[in-house]
């Protein structure tokens, strides 16, 4: 699956369990670590887990190995690994402390139209 594929597909998994300000950041030109972030917020840690839960299993569904999951038992910070997108699924109280998008500021964010 194409980059740009697998990102509308992780994105649309994250927005059909509520995930709240979806973001992507294109990392090519400013990191080595992946080509795209995803970063969501979830309101608690059941949701967060389900959010993580969607996101694997629509990547697994379409052939995408999930290569690493960490913070699922706590929910507060998931992180999937994709491979060359890394989805980062935040409790609300911890995407605020943590800021990956002012971090990652120089990373252009992608626009992407969510469809049915």
């Amino acid at each position: 699956m194409i980059n740009e594929a697998l990102l509308k597909l992780v994105v649309k998994a994250c927005d059909d369990k509520r995930a709240q300000d979806i973001i992507a950041l294109d990392m090519q030109s400013v990191s080595f670590v992946a080509d795209y972030f995803v970063i969501c917020d979830a309101t608690n840690e059941r949701q967060a887990q389900a959010i993580a839960r969607e996101v694997k299993e629509q990547a697994e569904k379409n052939n995408t190995i999930v290569k690493r999951i960490e913070g699922f038992d706590k929910a507060r910070w998931i992180l999937i690994d994709l491979g060359d997108i890394v989805c980062h699924v935040f409790h609300q109280e911890e995407r605020g402390y943590y800021n990956l998008e002012k971090l990652w500021g120089d990373a252009p964010i992608v626009q992407l139209a969510l469809e049915d």
